[in-house]
């Protein structure tokens, strides 16, 4: 069925990430101090490709990409190589810096918040991604509302998202898309177009509750009803396979086939986290890392949860990944989280 066809291609985002960690976000005119700084490579195509290196070192790995001919450029593709990732679709174009992005992690909180240059990533079209030599099976492509060609209509499509989407499609590949926390409304309105042309879709309880317009967040807690209502929802507007929600608390994974999984979180010990920059990115590499191995649904949502858990012991969105079994292992140690 997948006509020897193995391995993962990351497309889209590839930013510097200025990783800083914060006794506090503060509000306007507040204060709050730096305790750390560090800089890694960020942005969704850089974080699935390094977390499923880092699962298994064995599974070939491609990525496509826009840098800048400076120095962020050049540490992300050194970074690329250096994981074993092939980065021959990275390309450098002098007409821009780097994306780069400050992410900030509380420690009050443990929750991020980021701001990005978007730099060469407003460079990046469609006609950078060229999938006619590749042998990959699965197509990552993230992140809508952050690249201004993408996210605008692009010839006869209704956005850039649907033209890379289509064209991977037709060159033999499955596709999965990543998401970004933009506005609700224009994520509903770039995603729409792109669901006919996803076999899987790895999101939030936010971002499901904006694509199916169902209040998934009810008082600060994620509603499991209404995310799994929302994730039906938005499985029958597409040619979905999959959709997977996930959230601090808990992981639904239902099918187009019909079978269906719900599994509570990881109860890390609080000492244990850094931070939640990445566990996202994580959750779905432990995801499709499951799937492209052929596990069992649970086994593959097993696998997501303890891939975020272990993500969050870093406060860089990869620098904490281990190989998918010593995963697995940490989180039995630690346990289900109780009340997901």
């Amino acid at each position: 069925m997948t006509g020897g066809r193995r391995g993962v291609l990351t497309g889209g985002t590839w930013c510097a990430d200025y990783n800083r960690t914060v006794s506090h976000w503060p509000g306007e005119d507040g204060l709050a101090e730096l305790f750390e700084e560090e800089r890694h490579g960020g942005g969704s195509s850089c974080n699935l490709a390094l977390d499923i290196k880092r699962l298994d070192p064995s599974i070939p790995v491609e990525t496509i990409g826009l840098v800048g001919d400076d120095d962020d450029g050049r540490y992300l593709r050194e970074t690329a190589i250096a994981a074993g990732i092939d980065a021959r679709q990275m390309t450098v174009t002098p007409d821009a810096a780097t994306q780069f992005c400050d992410a900030y992690v509380s420690l009050r909180s443990h929750r991020r918040t980021h701001i990005f240059h978007a730099g060469t990533g407003a460079l990046l079209t469609p006609d950078h991604f060229d999938f006619s030599g590749t042998r990959m099976r699965y197509l990552h492509l993230g992140l809508p509302g952050v690249h201004r060609i993408l996210d605008a209509p692009w010839r006869d499509e209704p956005n850039g998202w649907v033209a890379v989407l289509k064209k991977a499609r037709a060159a033999g590949l499955q596709t999965n898309l990543e998401l970004a926390s933009i506005d609700r409304g224009l994520m509903a309105r770039l995603v729409a177009p792109c669901l006919p042309h996803l076999d899987f879709l790895i999101v939030n309880d936010m971002e499901i509750g904006a694509i199916a317009g169902v209040e998934t967040i009810v008082d600060g807690a994620s509603d499991k009803d209404a995310c799994l209502r929302a994730a039906r929802a938005v499985l029958e507007r597409g040619a979905l396979k999959l959709v997977t929600v996930h959230c601090p608390a808990f992981a639904i994974a239902i099918t187009r086939a019909g079978e269906s999984a719900i599994l509570p979180s990881i109860a890390i010990p609080e000492a244990e986290i850094k931070g939640a920059n990445g566990a996202g990115d994580a959750f779905a590499a432990g995801m499709l890392y499951g799937l492209h191995e052929g596990w069992p649904l649970a086994q593959c949502l097993e696998l997501a949860h303890a891939a975020a858990a272990v993500s969050l012991r870093s406060v860089s969105t990869t620098g904490a990944m281990l190989f998918w079994r010593d995963c697995l292992s940490l989180a039995r140690q630690w346990g289900p989280r109780s009340g997901g």
